[in-house]
C-alpha cells in the first residue's frame, strides 16, 4: 500500500505545482499504477485499468462541450441576457439578474464556457453604466460553480458522481423518493442573491438596455434542449442481460446521446456553411486537458484502490468522525469546502467517491448505510468550496483572465470580498438541506 500512496501523494503534489502539465501527470500516475500491477506490487492489470476508465463520463463530457460551442456560436446566450436586462431597475438588481442568469445557463453548460458567454456581457454593461466590471465578473463566475451542481450535466464532478453511483439525470431531481440536490443548490442560490443585493447595495444607477443582438441559428438552442429531453428519457429505459452488445450500449447511453446531437449539430453546420470550419472549432474548443486528466485519474483511483489505500483513508475519516453520521457528514463537506479552495475539484471528488462509499460501508456499526447523504455532501462542498478562493475552481481563473486582457487589475482581496460571504452563505444553506432530506 505505501508504494502506491507515495505515487498518489507526488502525483498531486506535482499536479499543484505544475498545474499546466495536469493531464500528462496523472497519465504518467496511471502507467506507473499499471506497471506497479504488473509487477505484482498489487493486483492489477492493463485490461482492469482500461476497464477503470468510465467511458460513459468521457463521452458526456466531450459532446456536451461540442454542443456547448455551437450554441454560443449562435449568439443566444447574449440575447437572453439582454432580454433580461431590459427588466430590471438598477446595477445592483442588473448584476444580480446576470449572475443568477449565468448561474441557469451554468446547470446546464459546463461552467468555464458560461464565463466565456456571459462575461463579455458584463464587460458592455460595466462600461456603459462606468462601473468597476471587476465584482460584476466575480459574481458571474462564483454563479455559475454554484450552479454546477444542480443538474447531471452542469459541471464534470456532477458527471464525475452520476457515473460512479449510477444517477441518471431524474436523480439529481427526485431520487428514491425524496427531493434530490437539485434543490439543495437552488436553496443556495436563493440564498446567494440576498449576498448579491447586499454587496451591490449602493449600485442604484439606473439601467437602460436594449435586446440588440440577433440569434444566428436556433438548432444549437434545440440540441441543448434535446440532451436534457433525452438524457431523461434514457433514464427510463430497462436494462437489457449483462454480458450483451445491448448492455454495453445501455451503459453508455448517456455518453452516446450526448455524441450523437454534437455529430448531428457539427454535420449540419458544416453542410450550411460548406466547409468545414464548424468542425474545427468544435474540436479546438475541446477541453482535451479535462479528458486526459480523467482518463489518468480514472486508472489511478483504480490503482490505489486494488492497493488498499481507498479503504484506509475510510477507516481514517470513520475514526475521527467515528460511527456518527452527523458528525462524518459535516467533516466531509467542510473539509472538501477547504480543500477545494486550494485545489482542483475534479482529481479530488474523482477520488473521494470511492472513499465515501468505503465510509458508508463501515457506519452502523459495520452494517453500513445509504451513501447518498454523503455523495451529496462530497458535490456540495467540494464544488462550492472553489468560490473562496480565486484559483479554486477554473471558471474564476477564467474570469479574472478576462479581466486582465481588459486592462483591469483583480486583487485576492477583490475576489475574497464577494466569494467568501457568497461561498458561506451557499454552503450552509446546502448543508443544511440535504442532512434535513437525507441525513435523518
Amino acid at each position: 500500500m505505501i508504494p502506491a500512496l507515495l505515487v498518489f501523494v507526488v502525483m498531486y503534489a506535482l499536479m499543484l505545482t505544475f498545474t499546466q502539465y495536469r493531464p500528462w501527470i496523472a497519465l504518467g500516475a496511471a502507467a506507473l499504477f499499471v506497471v506497479m500491477g504488473l509487477a505484482g506490487v498489487f493486483d492489477m492489470s492493463i485490461p482492469s485499468a482500461l476497464r477503470a476508465i468510465d467511458y460513459n463520463v468521457l463521452l458526456m463530457i466531450g459532446g456536451t462541450m461540442g454542443i456547448v460551442t455551437l450554441f454560443i456560436e449562435s449568439r443566444m446566450p447574449a440575447r437572453l441576457a439582454e432580454m433580461l436586462l431590459t427588466r430590471v431597475p438598477n446595477v445592483k438588481w442588473a448584476v444580480t439578474v446576470l449572475a443568477l442568469f449565468a448561474g441557469v445557463i451554468s446547470a446546464f453548460v459546463d461552467n468555464v464556457a458560461t464565463v466565456l458567454m456571459v462575461a463579455p456581457i458584463g464587460l458592455a454593461i460595466s462600461r456603459k453604466l462606468r462601473i468597476s466590471p471587476v465584482p460584476v465578473l466575480i459574481a458571474i463566475a462564483v454563479s455559475s460553480n454554484l450552479q454546477g451542481a444542480a443538474t447531471l450535466v452542469g459541471d464534470t464532478t456532477s458527471i464525475l458522481l452520476g457515473g460512479y453511483a449510477g444517477m441518471n439525470f431524474l436523480d439529481f431531481f427526485f431520487m428514491q423518493g425524496k427531493p434530490g440536490i437539485f434543490f439543495g443548490v437552488e436553496f443556495g442560490a436563493l440564498a446567494s442573491i440576498l449576498v448579491l443585493l447586499w454587496l451591490f447595495r449602493d449600485h442604484t444607477q439606473k439601467v437602460a438596455a436594449k435586446v440588440e443582438t440577433q440569434v444566428s441559428d436556433y438548432v444549437p438552442s434545440a440540441l441543448m434542449i434535446g440532451v436534457v429531453v433525452l438524457l431523461i428519457l434514457a433514464s427510463f429505459l430497462p436494462a437489457p442481460a449483462q454480458g450483451t452488445v445491448l448492455y454495453t450500449l445501455y451503459g453508455l447511453r448517456s455518453g452516446l446521446i450526448c455524441l450523437a446531437l454534437c455529430v448531428i449539430g457539427v454535420v449540419r453546420q458544416c453542410m450550411k456553411e460548406g466547409g468545414l470550419r464548424p468542425l474545427k472549432k468544435v474540436i479546438e474548443d475541446l477541453d482535451r486537458d479535462t479528458l486526459l486528466l480523467l482518463c489518468g485519474l480514472f486508472i489511478v483511483i483504480e490503482g490505489i484502490t486494488a492497493a488498499g489505500v481507498i479503504d484506509a483513508v475510510a477507516n481514517l475519516f470513520f475514526a475521527v468522525a467515528g460511527d456518527n453520521p452527523f458528525l462524518l457528514y459535516t467533516l466531509l463537506v467542510f473539509a472538501s469546502v477547504a480543500l477545494s479552495a486550494f485545489i482542483d475539484n475534479i482529481p479530488y471528488v474523482a477520488t473521494m467517491l470511492p472513499v465515501v462509499t468505503g465510509i458508508a460501508g463501515l457506519m452502523n456499526g459495520g452494517a453500513g448505510m445509504d451513501p447518498n447523504v454523503f455523495y451529496f455532501g462530497l458535490l456540495t462542498g467540494a464544488t462550492l468550496g472553489g468560490n473562496l478562493t480565486p484559483i479554486g475552481a477554473s471558471a474564476n481563473i477564467t474570469a479574472i483572465g478576462i479581466l486582465r486582457k481588459n486592462g483591469e487589475t483583480v486583487t485576492t482581496g477583490d475576489f475574497l470580498r464577494i466569494g467568501v460571504p457568497f461561498t458561506f452563505a451557499a454552503v450552509l444553506t446546502g448543508y443544511a438541506y440535504i442532512w434535513m432530506i437525507w441525513g435523518v
